[in-house]
């Protein structure tokens, strides 16, 4: 027994130790800060185990007022067993920009920090928007290499700031999450993501078509911090967080130390009342108390799809026209959604850990995404016609 341990642990730390001098040594914290934990990927929690930014709550923090109907609807027993088969921690409906329904479960209540995963690249693009509008950038057809001149790739040189934002950069990528050998899960643990994003060359024609890619995402955050001299955290502060009154002090995620870099893919750790504070600028195309935060025009082009036959994504924003009404979103890994009425000024918050079952399926919008829009209109009785 003694000798079948001694040779275990001689060849764990082999495994260990060629891990470590490999590419993919950043499988070693992957370990350490997920699948040891019990988790086969990325969690709603495991920001505590990441170097983050501070996002500090808003100097002027607007509460959310409580709508006259406050939580005076209920759920059906079939809706609460949706939430609770998907291990729902948050959901909140937001009518008028009033909170008519909150709920939470287990440990998590209003100051619950959440990981929001891919929601986060709704605030890069929204960035984008604002950086337009401060004359940090030109426009949407501006050159990528205008501000990272070292990207690689045949089509490196017309790359776009817009294409980055609608999907249609040509980045070489593989957006598997769930394979430890993936370059998005390498994004994820890596402690230099700025090279490794670099490192996937522009290797076909952008702005031609819509294909989901995280690492685009990122590039284009690498783009705004370089054009603004500015950390996404701070821009991402004085530009909409402060303004809009948020209430809580927050986090974004970073790739390694406090001189790191946001994975700006995904990652701000908030709370649902917080997270819908930039659905309420969409819906009011980008005026909040009156005071243009972001421009009308950005904003409507935002929310309405690129490509004709990919209509279900605009510019960072997933888009559905469900039972005659248009909804935009944000959305993220294992099932983190804000839904979007805007004609029915409905705001919807769904914060979990799990989206349900993973099917094949040719629809770009999982099941559970149908049952929360329904929720949504369900518990709004003003909200049953287009």
């Amino acid at each position: 027994m003694k000798k079948f341990f001694k040779t275990s642990g001689i060849i764990l730390i082999l495994i260990f130790g060629l891990l470590y001098i490999s590419d993919y040594n950043y499988l070693l914290t992957a370990i350490s800060k997920i699948y040891l934990k019990g988790h086969a990927t990325a969690f709603l929690s495991d920001y505590q185990y990441f170097e983050n930014r501070l996002l500090p709550a808003s100097k002027n923090p607007q509460p959310w007022p409580l709508h006259s109907e406050f939580n005076s609807v209920s759920m059906t027993a079939a809706q609460e067993q949706i939430n609770l088969e998907n291990k729902t921690v948050a959901l909140l409906l937001i009518k008028n920009d009033s909170i008519y329904f909150e709920k939470y479960y287990k440990d998590y209540g209003i100051d619950s920090k959440s990981n929001s995963f891919s929601m986060a690249k709704s605030y890069v693009a929204a960035l984008l928007g604002k950086a337009i509008m401060d004359g940090y950038i030109l426009s949407l057809d501006q050159p990528v290499i205008d501000f990272l001149p070292k990207l690689k790739g045949e089509f490196a040189s017309v790359v776009t700031v817009g294409d980055l934002a609608s999907m249609a950069s040509g980045q070489k990528w593989d957006e598997a999450y769930y394979s430890p050998t993936s370059v998005t899960t390498a994004a994820y643990f890596v402690k230099d993501l700025g090279k490794l994003i670099m490192d996937q060359p522009i290797d076909q024609a952008p702005g031609k078509s819509y294909e989901y890619k995280s690492g685009t995402t990122q590039l284009l955050g690498m783009v705004i911090a370089k054009a603004t001299g500015k950390s996404l955290t701070d821009y991402l502060y004085e530009s909409f967080w402060n303004p809009m009154g948020a209430e809580h002090e927050s986090l974004w995620q970073l790739d390694s130390n406090e001189n790191g870099v946001e994975k700006a893919y995904c990652c701000i750790a908030s709370n649902a009342r917080d997270f819908a504070r930039l659905a309420k600028l969409y819906k009011n195309h980008g005026r909040w108390d009156g005071k243009v935060l972001l421009d009308s025009t950005f904003i409507s082009k935002s929310i309405t799809p690129r490509f004709k036959e990919s209509p279900q994504y605009g510019y960072s924003w997933w888009l559905k026209n469900y039972k005659g009404h248009q909804v935009f979103m944000n959305r993220g890994h294992l099932g983190q959604y804000v839904l979007t009425f805007p004609k029915k000024n409905l705001i919807l918050v769904r914060l979990g850990h799990s989206k349900g079952p993973d099917g094949i399926s040719s629809d770009p919008f999982t099941p559970d995404i149908y049952h929360y829009m329904d929720i949504a209109l369900e518990l709004n009785p003003d909200a049953n016609t287009p």
